[in-house]
């Protein structure tokens, strides 16, 4: 295996005090435990044939106080950072892979329909980009990928920003 995508997740509603807590376990296990499952799983081999590249889908919502979701995406970002320094020397580079609103079913499992996400036009990308952006990211070596400029500013404006006010913006759309 040369290549380890691990994009599985879901959204809950951002109010955790409402959330079921068994919904907010599987989560956590489905957003932090499972992708360190299979990256677990597949990199012996990829270090062994000293190649691989393994993405972690987080978010640019990693960088923005946003309940659980933005708790369990950092972590993605974070554990990313650390595999790719300590494996990419080794010939394995680890990305975490962080786009805005980009066009899939995530939104519509949530039960909203396209155009119904309370997200401007403007802020969304289509699969194709992300995955071109985040492959060349990858290739370069870089550990955190940000697809597109428009995120890479708000990006960068997140973590400069106070929590309070990052906080009420990322509390918009879904």
């Amino acid at each position: 295996m040369n290549l380890l995508v691990n994009s599985a997740g879901f959204g809950l509603p951002l109010d955790f005090e409402r959330n079921d807590i068994e919904d907010e376990a599987r989560h956590l296990r489905l957003h932090v435990e499972v992708p360190t499952r299979l990256m677990h799983a597949a990199l012996p081999g990829m270090l062994e044939r000293r190649s691989g590249t393994i993405l972690n889908i987080a978010s640019v919502f990693a960088v923005m106080p946003r309940s659980t979701y933005g708790a369990v995406k950092n972590w993605q970002v974070q554990f990313s950072r650390w595999a790719n320094g300590s494996y990419r020397s080794r010939g394995v580079t680890v990305t975490a892979v962080c786009p805005g609103y980009t066009h899939t079913d995530f939104h519509v499992r949530l039960g909203l329909p396209r155009g119904e996400e309370g997200v401007p036009d403007w802020l969304w990308l289509e699969a194709p980009r992300v995955v071109e952006e985040s492959l060349r990211d990858a290739g370069r070596g870089k550990a955190v990928s940000v697809p597109s400029r428009r995120y890479t500013a708000i990006w960068t404006a997140a973590r400069l920003a106070p929590s309070g006010l990052m906080a009420r913006l990322a509390a918009r759309g879904r």
